[in-house]
């Protein structure tokens, strides 16, 4: 297929070569791997997008780097507390190294997340499925049906929390990889969470004591070559709806943050994760803390662009009219709500009832 913006005056049927392409089960891999030269129309951004993506992103400033070495020396850690703090609110994301997960372990899971996807077609086709928000999901797109244009990118999806899959429902590929970095990814979450109450002038504990680690879904991505990465994204413009992310990347660079109106790219780092504040967390924190937009560009590189995110969310909704908002604790005559409280049926609609977008919950409760 040509790689031409295509206006429908030519009878093109969008939503039928969607499908098309979802029936094939082979995802954007398998498109890659078959060496198409030019992607399908559907994946073209819009122009609007395709303009921004000219717009160079800057190496001149890095993300936050942050040691976690002597996170439990007493001396150190007001100091510690003090650095999450100021990143979270000024830039939203951050790097950190010495988290306490061995070298191996990293390698070991990026391995195993990209052997599951170079399998052959036959294997990991009975994984693939669009039924979101639960179990273990491997797709092309999770919200192709919903977004204006597609995406270079597969996934695949695990709710590790409140009630993890049974471990033969993961692909035997990454079964034991996964399992064991839903442990260590969510001690590394633990963590932060602390230093982030903390910062806020709470106790260590209050964030878990509140289920803010207890919902989680881990996300394995992988970003393929693309023939024509001018022409799409690997994930477009958006911010995390969730309360906090943990993200590992390998050694291809793509991702992206705003800064100051400012793309600016995140150098991976070996061993490091990259962390940033989700929309949930801004709203808790009644915007002390900052959720930014980033993006992932499509990947112009010959090699596969891997990464696995955990998403880290409220299992139990505050009361018993299911509402969460600002927590009180920081709010007083000085310092009032900047949002209201909101359902959890209206982040879920918000969510689910679109594609990838930017902060639009956030812009929807605002006072």
């Amino acid at each position: 297929m040509a790689a031409s913006i295509n206006n429908g005056s030519s009878g093109y049927d969008r939503t039928a070569e969607m499908k098309k392409f979802d029936d094939t089960k082979m995802g954007v891999k398998g498109l890659s791997d078959a060496g198409v030269t030019s992607i399908p129309d559907f994946f073209i951004q819009p122009p609007e997008i395709l303009a921004d993506l000219k717009s160079k992103a800057t190496d001149m400033i890095d993300v936050p780097v942050i040691d976690l070495s002597l996170i439990n020396s007493p001396p150190h850690r007001s100091k510690l507390v003090q650095q999450v703090k100021e990143a979270a609110k000024t830039w939203g994301f951050f790097q950190v190294i010495n988290h306490g997960i061995p070298i191996s372990v990293i390698d070991d899971t990026i391995a195993a997340i990209k052997d599951f996807h170079s399998q052959p077609y036959e294997v990991k086709s009975k994984y693939y499925n669009r039924e979101e928000g639960r179990g273990v999901m491997y797709a092309s797109n999770n919200d192709l049906y919903r977004t204006k244009a597609a995406q270079w990118i597969d996934t695949l999806q695990a709710w590790m929390g409140p009630e993890p899959p049974a471990p033969e429902e993961i692909p035997e590929a990454c079964r034991k990889e996964v399992i064991a970095w839903d442990v260590y990814g969510s001690k590394v979450a633990e963590n932060l969470m602390e230093l982030f109450s903390e910062g806020l002038g709470l106790e260590a504990g209050k964030f878990k004591e509140l289920t803010f680690l207890e919902k989680k879904a881990l996300v394995a991505h992988c970003y393929p070559p693309c023939p024509q990465p001018d022409l799409t994204v690997g994930i477009a413009s958006h911010t995390d709806p969730a309360l906090l992310t943990v993200l590992l990347q390998n050694h291809i660079s793509g991702l992206q943050v705003k800064h100051d109106n400012t793309w600016v790219n995140i150098k991976p780092l070996r061993g490091a994760l990259v962390i940033n504040i989700g929309d949930l967390l801004q709203i808790i924190s009644n915007g002390e803390f900052n959720s930014v937009q980033h993006r992932v560009l499509a990947n112009s590189s010959k090699e596969d662009r891997i990464s696995v995110v955990m998403f880290f969310n409220i299992n139990k909704w505050k009361g018993d009219d299911n509402h969460y908002g600002p927590l009180p604790e920081l709010l007083s005559p000085e310092n009032p709500p900047i949002y209201r409280n909101f359902t959890i049926q209206e982040f879920v609609e918000n969510f689910y009832g679109k594609g990838i977008d930017s902060k639009s919950l956030i812009q929807k409760i605002k006072i």
